[in-house]
C-alpha cells in the first residue's frame, strides 16, 4: 500500500487531494507528495528492503503508488568505487553512481516509472512530456510497456541520437522550433485543452518522487549511511532536491543515521541560473538563455531552481559551473579512468568534481558520490574528435611500419 496522504504546497503549506495537478490553487506554487511517515516507519525496515526486487521497486513503500506498477527493470544501478579517477583527483573515497545502466540509459526511467503508473491509475488514455531527449525516450518506452499512446515534444535541435532512441518506441514525436523552455510553455497550454497525463507537468508531483530512489540506493549501497558529499547535475533542479529529500527520509525512518551530506549543484556555464544565484548570494533564480553542448540540462528557467538553491545552502554545499571544454574533458576523463561513457551532463558533474577537488572544497578523505545520470551513447557526436584510427594494410609489414615503435613501448 501507499503511505502518500496528500499533495502539499511547498510555499503556503495548504494540502489537497492526490490528483493530477502540480500547482497550488491558492498561491500557484509547486505541489509535492506528503506521507504518513508514522505509519510508514512501522512497515519499512532494512530487512524488508533487502528482500525486495533488485530494482527501484524495493522501495515501493516509500513511493506514491498503489496497484500494479509499470516497470521495465529500472534502478539498483552500480555504485562504483572510482579508485582510478580518485587517484587522478586526489580523492580516496570517491564513488560513481552509474545511472547510465537503466533500461533507456538514463535516470529518467526512475521518475517515469512512477509517473506512468499514476497516469494509468488516473485513467489517462494518453501520456505526454516536454523533453530535451532523455525523458522523451523513457516516456516512449514506458508508454509502450503500459500500452498507452504517447506524445513527445522536443526542441528541434536536440542530438539526432536522442531522437532516434525515442522514435524506436513509436510515440507521436513533435519537434518544436524553439528552446526547451518554449516546448514546456507549449505543453503547459496543451494540458488545459487535452485530457492527457503530462509526465512533467500535471503528473509532476508523482514524477518527482521517483528521483528519491537514487538517494535510497546510494545510502543502502554505502552500507546504510549517507555520504559526506554528493555532486549532481541540475536542469530543472528537481533531481537535486529529491536526492536531498531521499537521504533525509531514510534518516527520519531510522534506516541511516543523521544526514550531514554537503550537496553540490553542477551546471554548464552556458546554462547556469542556479549557480549564478548561488554565487550572487541571491534568494531567487533568474532565467537565462541556454547556450551549451549539455543540452539535456539546458533549462534556462528551472522550475525547482529556488529549492535546489535552498538545498545547496542548507546542506553546506555549493553550486559550480564548467565550460563546454571542461565538459568534454570530464567525459573523456571518466571514460579513460573508470570505463564509464557518460553524456554531456556527466561531463558537467566530473568537471565540477575536479574543480571542487582542486580547490580543496571536497577533502581527500570525504566520502563523495558523483551522480552520472545518462549514457554517452545519447550524445556521441560531441566527442567525435577522438576518432583518429591508424590506417594500415592487412599485413604484418604494414602494421610494423605504422605502429612498430608504439607496439614495443
Amino acid at each position: 500500500m501507499s503511505y502518500a496522504k496528500a499533495l502539499q504546497c511547498r510555499k503556503c503549506g495548504r494540502e489537497s487531494h492526490l490528483e493530477p495537478v502540480n500547482l497550488c490553487d491558492f498561491c500557484f506554487s509547486p505541489l509535492e507528495v506528503v506521507y504518513d511517515y508514522k505509519a510508514m516507519s512501522r512497515a519499512v525496515s532494512k530487512e524488508k528492503i533487502v528482500s525486495g526486487p533488485p530494482n527501484m521497486w524495493r522501495y515501493r513503500s516509500l513511493l506514491p503508488v498503489d496497484g500494479e506498477v509499470v516497470d521495465i527493470g529500472t534502478g539498483f544501478t552500480p555504485l562504483v568505487k572510482a579508485d582510478n579517477l580518485g587517484r587522478e583527483l586526489g580523492l580516496n573515497e570517491l564513488y560513481i553512481k552509474n545511472d547510465c545502466l537503466n533500461p533507456t540509459f538514463s535516470f529518467k526511467d526512475r521518475v517515469v516509472s512512477v509517473a506512468i503508473t499514476r497516469a494509468r491509475d488516473f485513467g489517462f488514455p494518453v501520456v505526454a512530456c516536454a523533453s530535451t531527449g532523455n525523458l522523451a525516450a523513457s516516456v516512449a518506452a514506458h508508454a509502450a510497456k503500459a500500452h498507452l499512446k504517447a506524445y513527445v515534444f522536443i526542441p528541434a535541435d536536440i542530438e539526432q541520437s536522442k531522437i532516434i532512441s525515442t522514435a524506436i518506441y513509436n510515440p507521436t514525436l513533435v519537434a518544436v522550433q524553439g528552446s526547451y523552455d518554449d516546448v514546456n510553455r507549449l505543453c503547459s497550454k496543451l494540458v488545459a485543452k487535452y485530457n492527457w497525463g503530462f509526465i512533467n507537468i500535471n503528473l509532476r508531483p508523482y514524477y518527482a518522487e521517483g528521483s528519491k530512489t537514487l538517494a535510497y540506493e546510494i545510502a543502502e549501497q554505502l552500507g546504510w549511511r549517507a555520504p559526506d558529499c554528493v555532486i549532481a547535475p541540475a536542469a530543472s533542479g528537481l533531481l537535486f532536491t529529491r536526492i536531498w529529500k531521499g537521504l533525509e527520509e531514510f534518516s527520519m525512518l531510522r534506516l541511516i543515521g543523521p544526514v550531514n551530506t554537503h550537496m553540490f549543484v553542477a551546471q554548464a556555464a552556458g546554462s547556469s541560473p542556479i549557480v549564478n544565484a548561488f554565487e550572487a548570494g541571491a534568494l531567487h533564480v533568474h532565467p537565462v538563455k541556454p547556450n551549451t553542448i549539455a543540452k539535456s540540462i539546458a533549462i534556462g528557467n528551472p522550475a525547482d531552481g529556488f529549492y535546489a538553491l535552498k538545498a545547496a545552502r542548507e546542506s553546506g554545499g555549493a553550486a559550480c559551473a564548467v565550460s563546454d571544454d571542461e565538459i568534454l574533458e570530464g567525459m573523456k576523463l571518466l571514460a579513460q579512468t573508470e570505463g564509464i561513457f557518460a553524456e554531456t551532463a556527466g561531463g558537467v558533474v566530473i568537471g565540477v568534481l575536479k574543480k571542487l577537488a582542486v580547490s580543496g572544497t571536497i577533502k581527500k578523505n570525504d566520502l563523495t558520490v558523483a551522480v552520472i545520470t545518462a549514457s554517452g551513447l545519447k550524445t556521441p557526436e560531441v566527442v567525435a574528435d577522438i576518432v583518429r584510427p591508424f590506417v594500415i594494410q592487412p599485413s604484418l609489414e604494414s602494421f610494423e611500419e605504422v605502429l612498430g615503435e608504439r607496439a614495443k613501448a
